[in-house]
C-alpha cells in the first residue's frame, strides 16, 4: 500500500494542552506529521489520514532529546482557534 507523509509548523503564542500528552506545553513553533495511505479499489487517487504526530522539544531534566506524540488533529485544530483567540499583549515602553 502507498502512504505518505507530510509536515508542517504550527505555532503556538501562548501555552496550550492536547489530549493525551502530559502537562501544559510551552509557546513555541512545533512540527507536525501527517502519515497517509492510499485507498485501493477507486478510480481516482484518494488518501486517508492514519496518524497525525506532534513533535515536543526536550523537557528540562530529562533524558530524551525529542519526544513525538500521536494527537487528534481536530484537537489539534482547537487548540489553534484557542490560541488564536486570546489577545496578545503589547508590551509597553
Amino acid at each position: 500500500m502507498l502512504s505518505r507523509t507530510s509536515s508542517r509548523t504550527v505555532t503556538f503564542s501562548h501555552p496550550f494542552v492536547l489530549t493525551g500528552i502530559d502537562g501544559v506545553q510551552p509557546a513555541g513553533t512545533y512540527t507536525v506529521e501527517t502519515d497517509e495511505e492510499l485507498v485501493d479499489g477507486l478510480s481516482f487517487p484518494v488518501y486517508r489520514r492514519v496518524a497525525t504526530v506532534i513533535l515536543l522539544p526536550a523537557r528540562a531534566g530529562g533524558t530524551t532529546l525529542a519526544q513525538a506524540a500521536t494527537i487528534d488533529p481536530l484537537d489539534l485544530e482547537r487548540a489553534e482557534q484557542a490560541d488564536a483567540a486570546i489577545p496578545s499583549i503589547a508590551s509597553s515602553p
